[in-house]
């Protein structure tokens, strides 16, 4: 690699596969390489609202990269845009929200579907382990599940700022424990997330089925409720659903207030469309606020990313936005949101770590027990998701011939029909491959 450029590319191409799409497309993707010195990368952040996510969340999976990739640990800075920088350091002496910052209470659309975990929520944010803990928020992709998670994090900083708040999500939280077992680093570990005060873990239902991860958040968990700490989990889904959850994590998650989001009604949907063309500054007429309304109806990324598309026509091309223009980019927006075909990659990796191994080994000549089991269900899972034949399985294997790949897909079949465990654990790296 000849420059910083390709070397942070790579570290990125890293990190994404690593994080859900979403959480990569939001945090990641947008990250600018700025200078290497041999010893510190600084790395360009167009917000102080990102900078502050990526540097809680994702600066040791970012260093990891850079440790991979080049071999040798990397400092690792941040560096705001110069008018970022303004607002961030005047938003400080207010002790206010940036305008950069886009996930807080304020910015949250209220409706008949959400005003439950809305109020739980701030409940949460003004009085932390005084009103629910835990609190488990659930509800499906693009409904405000991590906008909500935000703004407590923001809003218990700005009113708690001595309060250690850790916020993860769940796979990261697998990878972290997965990196302390092999690096002996577990003391580590257990003191960063044992010492917080504030534990946000979003994507919960990613540390299903993984043994290890499940036993260590028990113990992290315990260890916080005891010392009277604040614990607020996101899911995709309620407790009772994440089959491959251990009952005594599964118990511990409903003994606070479980809070579900549904999809938004028409009148919360149009809301969230005038309050987007608002924040950009944008007059977007009623009748195209509504047909946009009434075509999207499930997902509220989708609502804001139209009203981005119809500002960005506006604004670079003069296109006025009226409805044929919003029929244009709802066409362009449901494209760009299709989920992105599930690799085999995404399944060995997932598979990985609900086994403990690695992708490397689930390939390799290894007779493990362990190692084999994982293995089956891989070609079980890559057949069940991605339609693959028995052959293309098998290449994917160290080419492993057709008869190996039915043997193995057949046996797993059969385990699952009397293995309810077995069963739980698949069905939920299913739907976490395909999340």
């Amino acid at each position: 690699m000849n420059s910083f450029d390709e070397v942070f590319g790579a570290v990125k191409g890293f990190c994404k596969e690593r994080l859900a799409l979403a959480t990569y497309n939001l945090f990641i993707e947008g990250l600018d390489a700025v200078s290497f010195d041999g010893k510190t990368a600084t790395i360009g952040v167009r917000s102080e609202f990102i900078r502050g996510i990526v540097d809680t969340r994702y600066r040791d999976l970012l260093a990891e990269g850079f440790r991979t990739l080049l071999g040798f640990d990397v400092g690792i800075e941040f560096q705001l845009p110069p008018a970022e920088q303004d607002t961030a350091q005047s938003a400080a002496r207010e002790g206010g929200p940036g305008s950069g910052y886009e996930f807080t209470f304020e910015n949250f659309i209220v409706g008949s579907t959400n005003k439950f975990a809305y109020a739980a929520a701030q409940a949460v944010a003004a009085n932390p382990s005084g009103a629910y803990n835990p609190l488990f928020i659930w509800g499906g992709s693009g409904l405000g599940k991590t906008h909500l998670l935000s703004a407590i994090q923001f809003e218990i900083h700005k009113n708690f700022p001595e309060y250690k708040i850790v916020y993860v999500d769940g796979e990261t939280f697998t990878n972290e424990i997965i990196t302390a077992i092999h690096d002996n680093t577990t003391t580590q570990f257990h003191n960063k997330y044992r010492a917080a005060d504030v534990l946000l873990v979003d994507d919960i239902q990613f540390i299903g089925g993984k043994e290890s991860t499940q036993e260590e958040f028990f113990h992290t968990f315990d260890a916080l409720h005891r010392a009277g700490k604040q614990i607020v989990l996101v899911s995709d889904r309620p407790p009772k659903e994440i089959k491959s959850l251990v009952e005594r994590l599964r118990s511990r998650f409903e003994m606070g207030l479980t809070a579900d989001i549904q999809p938004p009604d028409f009148e919360t949907r149009v809301a969230i469309i005038r309050r987007k063309a608002d924040l950009l500054d944008m007059d977007l007429p009623d009748e195209v606020s509504e047909y946009i309304a009434n075509r999207l109806k499930t997902n509220i990324r989708q609502l804001e990313g139209v009203v981005k598309k119809l500002n960005a026509y506006q604004k670079i091309e003069n296109i006025q936005p009226v409805i044929g223009v919003a029929q244009t980019a709802i066409k362009d927006i449901l494209s760009e949101t299709q989920p992105v075909p599930v690799t085999v990659e995404k399944i060995l990796s997932e598979v990985a770590r609900t086994f403990n191994t690695t992708p490397e080994m689930l390939r390799g000549p290894s007779r493990r027990s362990n190692v084999s089991n994982a293995r089956k269900v891989s070609m079980y899972v890559i057949r069940e998701v991605t339609g693959m034949s028995m052959d293309d399985v098998g290449k994917e294997f160290g080419g492993r011939d057709h008869s190996t790949v039915v043997y193995a897909v057949n046996d797993l079949s059969r385990k699952l029909e009397t293995d309810t465990r077995l069963r739980e654990t698949v069905e939920d790296i299913i739907k976490n491959v395909r999340a």
